[in-house]
């Protein structure tokens, strides 16, 4: 049976989604969210901004995978700037 070979980018990427939803927590037992309508269809609240900015990042990264010969990183760069809009306006 062979493991998963943890690399430091591996590690890094699951530590910061720890962290994130870490504070997420932190900052709802702290200050309730309350839902507010965004670009979105819907009214969402920050945890659900936040889950579909992580889903819709992990598939600008398989997209950029799938669809191109470029480096990853600029993946990277649309996905955080697609969460951080969905988080802002969404």
């Amino acid at each position: 049976m062979e493991w998963m070979a943890w690399t430091l980018p591996t590690a890094v990427f699951f530590v910061v989604i720890a962290l994130i939803l870490a504070t997420m927590t932190l900052w709802e037992l702290a200050s309730p969210s309350v839902p507010r309508r965004g670009f979105l269809p819907m009214a969402t609240t920050r945890g659900d901004r936040l889950f579909i900015g992580l889903l819709g990042s992990a598939f600008i990264n398989l997209a950029w995978l799938g669809l191109t010969d470029w480096t990853q990183w600029g993946a990277v760069v649309l996905s955080v700037l697609y969460l951080a809009g969905v988080m802002r306006w969404g």
